[in-house]
């Protein structure tokens, strides 16, 4: 099991950007696929990005391509998404995730791992 603690949510307005920091600890960080989800109100949890252990593999939801960017940085155990260009429906609970294995699955339920949450709130 991975620990993650995300930070580096808050109030942005349309149009600005924010980073998001997540920081992981376990045994195998390294050898872990990472990502995003995010749950707005009353919705389901979304997947937003992730990126494979060396970093050089990436996936995003079609929503977000070319505005977030999905990095990491192992020998910090940290995994970021930058956001550009926000948008109001960007606002919801960003939370990191992680998994075993391929960086291409984008449900819930294939990422065993999960932070508390970020609240990132994108105003109009």
């Amino acid at each position: 099991q991975v620990q993650l603690v995300e930070s580096g949510g808050g109030l942005v307005q349309a149009g600005g950007s924010l980073r998001l920091s997540c920081a992981a600890s376990g045994r195998t960080v390294s050898t872990n696929t990472m990502g995003w989800f995010r749950q707005a109100p009353g919705k389901e949890r979304d997947f937003v990005a992730s990126i494979n252990w060396s970093g050089q593999g990436t996936y995003y939801t079609d929503s977000v391509k070319g505005r977030f960017t999905i990095s990491r940085d192992n020998a910090k155990n940290t995994v970021y998404l930058q956001m550009n260009s926000l948008k109001p429906e960007d606002t919801a609970v960003y939370y990191c995730v992680a998994r075993v294995g391929s960086h291409y699955y984008t449900g819930p339920a294939d990422f065993g791992s999960w932070g508390q949450g970020t609240q990132v709130t994108v105003s109009s």
